[in-house]
């Protein structure tokens, strides 16, 4: 697919896929035309990035840990130091207080509408 297509598909801007894409995050092969190609799986790849980059992971970790979010997984890092599985584990930390936040901000929501719909019937 091109990239306008990708860019549809993910509600990605092209100009974050070009960037993605100079991070190594994405690949793009050319057609003889020089418009870029992506593979039908970069469709899911791309939303695996955004919601890491929602989560606050900078680029340069997530393209470290892109290959575990492959299918089969390949875990393997001969370069992982001790600065970065810290830092991995503060995200890990982080991303589950967001995460029993939204929940509880989600069963909020979810007990005011009950109660609003049984108030009106």
């Amino acid at each position: 697919m091109r990239i306008g297509e990708l860019s549809d598909r993910t509600g990605t801007p092209r100009r974050l896929l070009r960037y993605y894409e100079e991070q190594g995050l994405i690949v793009a092969e050319r057609s003889a035309n020089g418009y870029r190609r992506y593979d039908e799986r970069f469709v899911d790849r791309v939303l695996q990035i955004r919601g890491l980059l929602d989560a606050g992971l900078p680029t340069r970790i997530i393209k470290q840990i892109l290959p575990c979010l492959d299918k089969p997984r390949l875990i393997h890092f001969p370069d992982a130091t001790p600065e970065l599985l810290a830092t991995l584990e503060h995200e890990r930390d982080r991303m589950t207080q967001r995460i029993e936040c939204l929940t509880r901000n989600r069963n909020a929501i979810a007990e005011y509408l009950e109660t609003v719909r049984v108030t009106r019937a």
